[in-house]
């Protein structure tokens, strides 16, 4: 994966008034934010938001039919989370040139995102000029990750992640659930929950279920608003 240090070196013919804008497609849960998002970019000349999309699947279905130049999308939509809506448009078409715009900062999302195929990843908290570089670069094909992000990622690759199987005992234990009752739910032994939650506290250095559950927030391995299984 090539990672940028978020300055792109976009050519000398990127503005030219021949050229058609790019054609975007913004997809967020909140109307205030795909507004104010599509005020920002229309007034430029060389973009323009076609569509938009307040859900995961809308977004899917939006990229198929306005086949834009590149998407925006926030990693926490309703319906189908941001991962699933990258995986899903990606594998409706290899070339889609993706960014995550959002505002979850931990390095389990910024992983999964890159890896599920999206070509930047953003933080709301950026400024305006950046993320029109952004848009500008990563609609010509190139990646975009700030120094922040890449950091991010980088102590991911390092630390390594949970087994699916360590996530969905994960998510369960965000619930309070008991090792009797995490393998009822996921109809797995009690001896095999604590090899489980044994794992998880080695490979998140910490030394108990809540320190856990803290730290596996922080690095966004789990969400509050997941299901407890996958």
């Amino acid at each position: 994966m090539s990672i940028s240090n978020g300055f792109a070196d976009h050519g000398s013919g990127i503005a030219e008034s021949t050229r058609q804008p790019y054609r975007i497609l913004v997809a967020d849960e909140h109307p205030i934010v795909r507004e104010g998002l599509a005020a920002l970019i229309n007034r430029r000349s060389d973009m323009r938001v076609v569509a938009e999309a307040s859900s995961g699947r809308e977004a899917v279905d939006q990229f198929v039919a306005q086949s834009p130049d590149l998407a925006l999308l926030e990693l926490k939509l309703p319906l189908m989370d941001g991962i699933e809506t990258v995986k899903s448009i990606c594998a409706k078409n290899a070339a889609a040139r993706l960014v995550v715009f959002t505002t979850c900062v931990g390095e389990e999302d910024i992983y999964r995102a890159l890896r599920a195929g999206a070509f930047g990843y953003l933080l709301k908290s950026t400024c305006l000029p950046e993320l029109i570089e952004c848009i500008l670069a990563v609609a010509q094909g190139k990646r975009w990750i700030p120094p922040s992000v890449a950091a991010q990622l980088g102590k991911r690759v390092k630390d390594g992640g949970l087994t699916p199987r360590e996530t969905q005992v994960m998510r369960t234990l965000t619930t309070g659930k008991s090792n009797k009752e995490i393998g009822s739910a996921l109809d797995i032994s009690e001896s095999t929950v604590k090899v489980h939650v044994t794992h998880i506290l080695e490979k998140l250095n910490v030394t108990g279920r809540t320190e856990a559950i803290n730290v596996a927030l922080k690095r966004g391995l789990v969400h509050m608003d997941q299901p407890d299984a996958a």
